[in-house]
């Protein structure tokens, strides 16, 4: 208890950083998810590409890998001089936003054919029908997977912290050369992750609960 009690401030600011980049990278990847997942599903064959594309290659590079890019490489090439912090955002969402474009798209796949050829014989065009007909259908059928995703995300957080967005290598670090023992204050970080964790399990199985799809 003396490690967490002697560091509180450490950990504190490890804890809410964590939960501001969760939350920074949740929102842009369910938005950029659900961009290309319309992408994916989109009657322009070019559309469809790019969607394709883009998915295949960022599922397939390890998220330490783009992290890195976003770490050193970005800097390099002089573009936009932006934040540590909002450089691994940008790379948690669009590693993210891969995963969110297939569970979504999943979900669209379930949504009986007839409605949408229902909507375009009453005039709807591609946006109308996906937005007011097909999506909330889809995102009902895919709440369970798209939370573990989100979870992910949360975990996912902990990569960053060899590129000193998370504080997490700072905290072993700071543990280290304080001589307390490192083991100790992990399981302390552990715990943190929990708390944040569980709520959104909860949320999940009450969502699931509520917004089940009759079969």
């Amino acid at each position: 208890m003396n490690v967490l009690l002697d560091n509180l401030d450490l950990y504190g600011r490890a804890f809410l950083g964590t939960i501001e980049l969760f939350l920074v990278a949740a929102v842009g990847s369910l938005v950029l998810g659900a961009i290309v997942a319309a992408m994916r599903v989109s009657p322009v064959p070019i559309l469809r590409t790019f969607g394709m594309l883009y998915v295949n290659l960022i599922r397939n590079t390890p998220l330490t890998l783009v992290l890195f890019f976003f770490a050193f490489a970005y800097p390099r090439l002089e573009i936009v001089d932006l934040s540590f912090f909002t450089r691994a955002c940008i790379g948690l969402i669009l590693y993210t936003a891969a995963f969110v474009c297939e569970v979504l798209r999943s979900g669209i796949n379930t949504v009986p054919v007839g409605q949408a050829e229902a909507s375009r014989a009453l005039g709807f065009g591609f946006n109308q029908t996906l937005t007011t007909i097909v999506m909330p259908q889809a995102v009902r059928a895919v709440v369970p997977p798209l939370t573990n995703v989100q979870i992910a995300l949360l975990k996912n957080t902990t990569i960053a912290s060899g590129f000193s967005v998370f504080q997490a290598g700072g905290i072993y670090q700071e543990l280290s050369e304080n001589g307390y023992n490192v083991l100790v204050g992990l399981l302390w970080i552990a715990l943190g992750f929990l708390i944040l964790v569980v709520p959104l399990t909860l949320l999940q199985r009450n969502l699931d609960r509520r917004w089940s799809v009759a079969t």
